[in-house]
């Protein structure tokens, strides 16, 4: 029986087209149907470089006899977690109802109204170890709505019951950490260094990027960062061959990698390995920076400009498909064969996040073409998912489009990366296009509890009082999924991180950003009530919000500026060589007609940065008050440091 995913626009469902399972992709018919049929839903959620999907896909969903039960007692449905992160997100949090150590694939059977009732990750074909085989779950699933229905409907309501309680306790506006709750995280984190290899606990083993960030912004925590990415460069977690880094290790020591390389890994990745270079100056940063840069920009960037998300961990190699197999190989036998494929969706957030590193990596290493490789990607984006109403398409490929629902992460990540790259080319329209992004994201409210102040003050007068829920600062312009939203399982705000910033810690970030170069207070008042939601939750567990942190302490702190003014487009100057090793806060290099023109476009930080008659001139400021002008690499070395 064919099924419905040969026209997706997903890799990842065009790679389940063949199977005999009837699949559908996400939307409302699925649901039209299981309610007809009166039979459960099977929502299995995956990613294309997942590699238990794909086993999972193998031994059970390409099994004819397991398809055809499927096919006559439920509904299936097979979601791309990276096409739709806020399906997966609202079936994340219903499946830790039933099983723990979520991941992928995520298979959860609901209701024909979406309610979650069992869930489960991979099974085996076969009992295994006291797990199930797949059989056997759709067996025991199948017999308890057929004769235990009233237990079943009923379980799976206080499960929806229980996550919309769960919602309503993120409160505000809350207490950001003080300056001895940062200290007491970085010591907890430091407790868990495995002194020996590098990282954080045992086996197995993640990048934790976010986290690490927070770690190089602070004083205390920096030596900590540096050991962990001095190890990690250096462990068979990256590919010293194309320079990019594999998702995570097996094993403590970094060693049996999981072969699939993210867009979101490597590109945090590339920016703390730049700012570790600013910090320090050594070589071995260097290199691994200019070497993820350069992964980002041969492998991943597609032809017509933006970045694939991910590279698969399977490829095939002397005639035999195996994982990870290509990678041990050396650059010339690479050449025989057939690299690992591309998932190539691209996605507005992550591109986001490549954009941002590539721009500021392009503009520390005097690199041209890492700050091409930005902008390619942002004129694609810009072109191809900024609609004319300003709401985002979430996801491409090719000319095609999805219907997905773009979230607070593609608005967020997106307008960061204009952001950075406006700073290092000094095009102002990047800017303005990241501003009308965050602006469509704002809560209207925030209005009447700002004051037209440039310092970040604000009338508290709007906020809800203690015990009611704050409203979200942020939305998605384009709504939440309209299917949850109509089975009232869709996640207001979610505030959960991992492996990449979650939206609501983007999209303040970015607001954050705008307020250092508009002196608009808005911006402020977003950010922080944006994170007075996890204010209190990020402290008690670091690495799963270290993006939150990174952000809370930087609020927490006085703001930095440095705008650094040429005479002409040429930069070379040794002036502008010292500026390009400063690792704290805004960083902007334009000329002086540039400047003039963010000025007039409203970016307060640009208003009377002009160029003295010298090849450049650094303006250093702390939260819009800035010191006389300097014109030599010492004295500005000499500001730097006071």
């Amino acid at each position: 029986m064919p099924n419905h995913l040969a026209d997706a626009i997903s890799p990842y469902l065009r790679s389940h087209a063949d199977n005999p399972v009837n699949w559908h992709g996400w939307g409302e018919a699925a649901f039209a149907e299981a309610k007809e049929r009166d039979l459960p839903v099977l929502v299995s959620i995956g990613y294309s470089t997942c590699h238990w999907c794909h086993v999972m896909a193998r031994e059970s969903f390409s099994d004819p006899d397991i398809a055809e039960y499927l096919n006559a007692h439920f509904v299936s449905i097979k979601v791309d977690r990276e096409e739709h992160p806020d399906v997966d997100a609202s079936y994340l949090a219903a499946a830790s109802a039933f099983v723990e150590g979520l991941g992928w694939p995520l298979n959860v059977f609901v209701t024909p109204d979406g309610r979650a009732f069992h869930a489960g990750t991979y099974f085996p074909p076969e009992p295994m170890q006291g797990h199930p085989s797949f059989r056997q779950v759709i067996e025991a699933v199948t017999d308890a709505w057929a004769t235990h229905r009233p237990e079943v409907t009923a379980g799976a309501a206080r499960v929806a019951d229980a996550l919309a309680g769960s919602a309503l306790q993120l409160r505000g506006p809350g207490t950001g950490p003080d300056e001895a709750a940062f200290e007491r995280i970085v010591t907890d984190l430091a407790s868990t260094e495995d002194t020996l290899f590098g990282g954080f606990g045992g086996a197995p083993k993640f990048p934790v990027a976010p986290t690490l960030g927070f770690l190089l912004d602070r004083a205390d925590g920096q030596e900590l960062a540096l050991r962990t990415l001095k190890r990690m460069g250096a462990s068979p977690l990256r590919d010293t061959v194309e320079g990019g880094f594999f998702r995570y290790a097996v094993n403590r020591d970094w060693s049996e990698p999981h072969y699939e390389r993210m867009l979101y890994d490597n590109a945090q990745l590339l920016d703390l390995y730049t700012q570790a270079w600013k910090i320090t100056g050594d070589e071995w940063a260097r290199l691994v920076a200019e070497g993820v840069a350069e992964f980002l920009a041969s492998v991943m960037q597609l032809p017509e400009g933006g970045f694939a998300s991910a590279q698969d961990s399977e490829s095939t190699v002397g005639g035999q498909r195996v994982e990870g197999g290509y990678y041990a190989l050396g650059v010339i036998d690479r050449r025989a064969e057939t690299p690992p494929a591309l998932d190539e969706k691209v996605l507005a957030g992550w591109n986001g996040l490549a954009i941002a590193a590539l721009a500021r990596a392009g503009f520390a290493f005097d690199r041209p073409a890492f700050t091409t490789s930005a902008r390619r990607a942002a004129d694609y984006l810009l072109a191809r998912h900024l609609r004319a109403d300003g709401t985002l398409v979430r996801a491409s490929i090719a000319s095609r489009t999805s219907d997905a629902t773009a979230t607070l992460e593609d608005f967020g990540m997106f307008a960061r990366g204009l952001l950075e790259l406006s700073l290092c080319t000094g095009d102002v329209g990047y800017a303005e296009a990241a501003r009308r992004l965050i602006d469509s994201t704002l809560d209207s409210s925030l209005d009447s509890r700002t004051d037209s102040t440039h310092d970040g003050s604000t009338d508290r007068s709007g906020d809800a009082a203690s015990g009611d829920r704050t409203p979200a600062v942020f939305r998605a312009p384009n709504g939440a999924d309209p299917v949850l939203t109509a089975q009232g399982l869709a996640i207001d705000v979610d505030p959960s991180e991992g492996a990449y910033p979650s939206g609501l810690t983007a999209t303040a970030e970015a607001s954050q950003l705008l307020y250092l170069l508009t002196a608009d207070a808005r911006y402020r008042v977003a950010a922080e009530t944006g994170m007075a939601l996890v204010a209190g939750l990020a402290p008690q567990r670091p690495l799963a919000f270290g993006a939150a942190l990174r952000l809370l302490n930087s609020l927490a702190a006085p703001a930095q500026q440095l705008v650094v003014v040429t005479s002409t487009a040429d930069t070379a100057s040794a002036l502008v060589d010292v500026t390009r090793r400063h690792s704290t806060g805004v960083v902007a290099a334009i000329t002086a007609e540039q400047g003039r023109t963010f000025a007039v476009a409203g970016f307060e930080l640009f208003v009377g940065r002009v160029s003295a008659a010298a090849p450049a001139t650094a303006y250093l400021c702390r939260d819009f008050v800035c010191t006389l002008p300097v014109t030599t690499a010492a004295d500005f070395a000499a500001l730097s440091a006071s």
